[in-house]
């Protein structure tokens, strides 16, 4: 694929006319690269060898036995709580030494390498020692076992040598199995950090202002605090490794109001939007019993005819697919009205689950409604329709701009008296006047670009209808959990097979560019988007490319047309009439030309990330690659969100990206509307994490039935301890020196939702070895996350000790505490204020460290006991 492109390229600029844009003589890619017949004919010339697992080809060709087998994967005893998996490897390793087997661990990168001799030696394997290569590592005494960077992905056992695995030992743990798809997560959440004056959410205090990151001198040990500003000027310092009690609330330039520090207007204003999320739950909860109350229409699939129109569709499904599939038919025969959202990225086949689900209610005599927010999506739908459903005694039609009004209102009689099965609309669809004489099933298209009133209406059909949503706009995680129980989810983040990741480019708008792209892919026999933020925009940009690709045939699209003119316009596009669409940003729902697979986006820093994410999303769709240039004014400087922008959708260029890009962007999420418009006062009232964070409380609550109370005992749950140990915690500006960057990591570290031990390796990778302030900061989390476990609240350490403050003063189980102090012998006191009190010798801070982390797990093993 690389050398086609670089073909395509090279016929680009061969064939350029224009002198002005064809500045230079390109040079044949065969005299820069290796074809596949190239290399092919090179390897005829040489004996090659087969390297294989079992004994091939002829019995007289030359064969040479290694002697070499699989090793052992040690993923038994990390999955047994009865194994000791460390106890394991050591074992393993002493049976190969003893036979005078040399003992290796490949490691994925140096990184990952000092991590895993650093968890061999917590665990009491200390006879490891690090090697830069394999010559090195072959060096060693053979009773130390070696590490060394190798990339392997499992383990062998040879005559002289057993070696172990990364992945072997700890499963996907630090496997960086997709470099580029990891490294683009991590940059999202990176980019999610703060910039000095945006506005923030801390779950106790309110809204302040951020104003930096500043290292507090604590007792003679350095930590790194996050510093805000409340009303009135008071400060607040949040140590980072407490860094996820913070929200972001707004950026700076859109304004708010600070909270005072210690006031009661915060928690009154927590306390009505609590109230009223409580009553959205119950709202939401109901909803779902009515509907589990009702019977709805049983629709089974008849399997001879169902067959028949599921091998028309041209492609291999998805195990998603498939599994999202039959999530539907299962509903749709349950005898239950079914409301399922399936949310898949673009192109990758919902509107095939759809199709499924429209035929088996067909099928068994009941009406279809598909409703979609753009008369463009309805005249592709309608066409998709149409072609699938033919030769079935199917009867379609579509209700939009783009048929007359006689054929509306012929098509609305019709739906009354049931001669239509399926009608494909706008939210016309939704009109009061239209009635349906056995309306079954409803499918919902680009849900989120539907308003307020039309999502009032489509609630409105919830109730009697099988209701099935499809969107591209992946669910937040918090809000995917609120909904648990009131709508069923199915997640397609499978790409279709032979699909490749769309090629993306981000750069200053060039005209010889421009041309070269436009003239690519037109020699390979396809069509190309230019899209413009405004209508204004069409006219000179139109005239422009006229003069730089005279050769190709270009048509102007957009929303203020006529619908038979826009119908028009699409279809002669779609025959392969016109060689550009040059439009607006109308193209970005949904519509699918497999053989356009270029688009250009003109002024890119004008468009939203989830505008530029749907609108890369239009290209590439079929087996060709797609190729997607967003180009800026080079004489325009870039605002500094519009940059990060960019830089994040030219990161995110692999297939399911918008999956990562949901779980930390505003953008391109969205907030939903669950039960209603005034959501939007209250998000704005205590910010949109912590909103969300609240409802997924209040639907937990209304379920227990539990109320208000049991809302503020979830909230009570999500407390954060205070850690004093006397430990320099921090990431130090020599290390990683953007801020960006290391309020990222803070955050990562602090959330818990990663792996501290790969969150270290990556950062050995990163930015070298990690210094001892990093190495203090890992502990602390280790320390933080034990504290969460044993309910401790508060924790002080040093030399001769630890005061121990349980949350709230209480513990789980104070049986079981009562006999783990008697156990202590002496070395444990109860204070009159409920604080534990340890007396420890700890001379050093390792010996401060362990003594600290055995009595934690002890603690911990306490509460959690049945």
């Amino acid at each position: 694929d690389f050398y086609q492109a670089r073909m395509a390229l090279y016929e680009a600029a061969r064939r350029g006319k224009d002198k002005n844009v064809v500045a230079y003589k390109p040079v044949p890619a065969d005299r820069l690269y290796f074809s596949h017949d190239d290399v092919q004919a090179a390897l005829a010339t040489h004996a090659v060898g087969l390297l294989s697992v079992f004994q091939e080809g002829d019995e007289e060709a030359a064969a040479l036995n290694a002697g070499a087998m699989r090793g052992r994967d040690f993923s038994d005893a990390r999955a047994r709580q009865d194994v000791d998996l460390y106890g394991a490897i050591k074992e393993y390793a002493a049976t190969d030494q003893a036979v005078n087997k040399r003992v290796m661990i490949a490691c994925y990168s140096q990184g990952s390498a000092d991590r895993i001799a650093g968890l061999l030696r917590a665990h009491g394997i200390d006879t490891t020692m690090l090697a830069k290569n394999w010559e090195e590592a072959r060096k060693l005494d053979p009773k130390l076992i070696a590490l060394a960077v190798l990339g392997l992905e499992h383990g062998f056992v040879a005559p002289d040598l057993a070696l172990i695995t990364e992945q072997d030992i700890l499963g996907d743990r630090l496997v960086r199995q997709t470099r580029k798809k990891k490294a683009s997560a991590q940059f999202q959440l990176e980019l999610g950090s703060l910039n000095p004056g945006d506005f923030v959410v801390h779950t106790e205090h309110g809204i302040g202002r951020y104003e930096g990151l500043e290292t507090i001198n604590a007792l003679g040990t350095m930590h790194d605090c996050i510093r805000l500003i409340y009303d009135g000027g008071d400060k607040l310092f949040v140590p980072v490794e407490n860094i996820d009690v913070l929200s972001r609330y707004a950026s700076a330039e859109a304004g708010a109001v600070l909270d005072k520090l210690g006031g009661v207007a915060w928690q009154a204003r927590k306390a009505r939007v609590k109230k009223r999320l409580l009553d959205i739950a119950d709202g939401l909860l109901k909803i779902a019993a009515q509907r589990l109350l009702k019977s709805g229409e049983v629709i089974e699939v008849q399997e001879g005819v169902y067959q028949e129109f599921a091998a028309r569709f041209p492609y291999n499904e998805t195990d998603d697919q498939e599994q999202s599939i039959q999530a539907v038919l299962d509903d749709l025969a349950s005898g239950k009205p079914m409301d399922r959202l399936v949310c898949g990225d673009v192109g990758f086949g919902k509107t095939e689950v759809a199709l499924r689900a429209a035929f088996a209610a067909v099928q068994a005599g009941l009406q279809v409604a598909v409703v979609v927010p753009t008369t463009l999506l309805a005249r592709q739908h309608y066409h998709n329709f149409v072609q699938r459903f033919a030769g079935f005694p199917v009867r379609i039609a579509q209700l939009s701009r783009m048929v007359t009004i006689k054929e509306a209102k012929e098509a609305k009689d019709q739906l009354n008296s049931g001669k239509i099965d399926i009608v494909v609309g706008t939210h016309a669809i939704l009109s009061k006047e239209l009635k349906f004489q056995r309306l079954g099933l409803v499918i919902i298209d680009e849900e989120q670009h539907f308003g307020v009133k039309q999502k009032e209406q489509l609630k409105e059909l919830r109730a009697d209808v099988h209701v099935l949503t499809l969107t591209a706009t992946p669910i937040p995680r918090t809000l995917q959990l609120a909904l648990t129980g009131v709508r069923e989810l199915s997640l397609i983040t499978t790409p279709p097979v032979d699909r490749l990741a769309v090629s993306t480019y981000v750069l200053p708008s060039d005209p010889m560019v421009i041309r070269e792209a436009l003239m690519r892919e037109h020699y390979r026999g396809g069509q190309s988007f230019y899209v413009c933020p405004r209508i204004e925009d069409l006219a000179s940009v139109s005239a422009e490319l006229r003069e730089l690709v005279p050769e190709l045939k270009l048509i102007a699209a957009h929303g203020r047309m006529s619908a038979t003119e826009l119908d028009d316009i699409m279809t002669a596009f779609d025959a392969n009439k016109f060689d550009v669409l040059l439009a607006t940003n109308i193209i970005e729902s949904g519509l699918d030309i497999p053989n356009a697979n270029t688009i250009i986006l003109h002024r890119a820093d004008m468009f939203g990330l989830a505008q530029l994410y749907q609108l890369r999303g239009r290209v590439g769709r079929a087996k060709q690659r797609g190729y997607a240039y967003f180009t800026y004014n080079p004489r325009a400087p870039l605002s500094s969100t519009a940059q990060q922008r960019l830089e994040v959708i030219s990161t995110l260029d692999q297939l399911g990206a918008g999956f990562q890009l949901a779980s930390h962007d505003m953008d391109i999420r969205g907030t939903g509307n669950l039960l209603g418009e005034e959501q939007s006062g209250h998000i704005r009232e205590v910010g949109i994490e912590l909103y969300q964070q609240m409802l997924e409380d209040a639907v937990a609550a209304v379920k227990a039935g539990t109320g208000d109370m049991g809302m503020t005992a979830i909230a009570d749950d999500r407390w954060t301890p205070q850690i004093n140990i006397g430990l320099s915690v921090l990431i130090p500006e020599t290390y990683v020196t953007d801020l960006n960057v290391r309020l990222g990591l803070y955050r990562r570290l602090a959330e818990g939702n990663e792996d501290s031990e790969a969150i270290a390796a990556e950062m050995v990778d990163r930015f070298g070895p990690l210094p001892v302030e990093v190495e203090n900061l890992l502990q602390t989390v280790a320390i933080k996350q034990l504290c969460r476990k044993a309910g401790v609240a508060k924790l002080d350490a040093g030399a001769k000790g630890a005061v121990v403050g349980f949350y709230q003063d209480k513990f789980a189980r104070p049986d079981l505490l009562i006999q783990w102090i008697t156990k202590q012998a002496g070395t444990v006191k109860v204070r009159p204020d409920q604080k534990l009190v340890l007396l420890r010798t700890w001379d050093d801070m390792t010996r401060r460290l362990e003594g600290l982390k055995k009595s934690l797990e002890e603690l911990a093993a306490c509460a959690d006991a049945h």
